[in-house]
């Protein structure tokens, strides 16, 4: 194994495999299952018994369903972030808990907002296989530190397709190799994508229903 993995000894590099490991299960529990319903019910044209419900559509529509047996990454992610943090022999300060934990909740944020974007797409491709096989390629690469990248790279992960802000950031946050100008920046970014994203929802839904009138 390398002593080093860009600028992140292995144990810190850890800390990153296992925010990836628990978002990869947080995604496979929580959004998967609802973007194959939803596009199984747009192909069979029963999407608007959805749209009917007195709640609001978007959320019944991308939380609905929930597989609790792939709960198991995420209880494996955080056995290895607990590992992570134990091998590195360094308690995290109030300030560095409190970062992390803001940044967790923006890739929360920021993982929904990217699959909403995708879930929507089905109301123009009723297959979008391909759509998601790129996202978790694109997520492949968060199973890494970002500075391994080359620079353009970086900045592609970190403001285009922000895995960087899933699993590196949160866990920089963390160590304290971070401050809180990237903290605001997960934030403003995580309130950003939920924004377009569910802009971008709601335009589809005007395009849907003139498509089914």
């Amino acid at each position: 194994q390398r002593a080093t993995i860009g600028s992140w000894n292995y144990d810190e590099a850890l800390l990153v495999v296992g925010l990836f490991v628990l978002f990869e299960g947080l995604i496979d529990s929580l959004f998967t299952p609802n973007i194959q319903r939803m596009v199984e019910e747009i192909r069979l044209g029963t999407f608007d018994f959805v749209l009917t419900r007195p709640v609001n559509s978007q959320f019944l529509a991308t939380l609905r369903y929930f597989s609790p047996w792939k709960l198991a990454n995420v209880a494996m992610g955080a056995a290895i972030c607990r590992t992570a943090l134990n091998r590195l022999q360094v308690g995290p300060s109030l300030a560095q808990l409190a970062a992390g934990s803001a940044l967790m909740a923006s890739a929360v944020v920021i993982a929904y907002s990217l699959w909403l974007l995708m879930l929507t797409t089905a109301f123009w491709f009723v297959r979008i296989d391909n759509i998601t096989e790129l996202f978790w390629a694109v997520y492949e690469t968060g199973r890494f530190p970002v500075s391994v990248y080359p620079g353009w790279l970086q900045g592609v992960l970190s403001f285009v397709i922000p895995v960087a802000f899933i699993t590196t950031f949160p866990a920089a946050a963390v160590l304290g190799k971070v401050g809180a100008a990237t903290v605001f920046e997960g934030l403003a970014l995580a309130a950003a994508l939920f924004t377009a994203s569910t802009l971008f929802w709601r335009f589809a839904l005007r395009h849907y229903s003139s498509a089914s009138s």
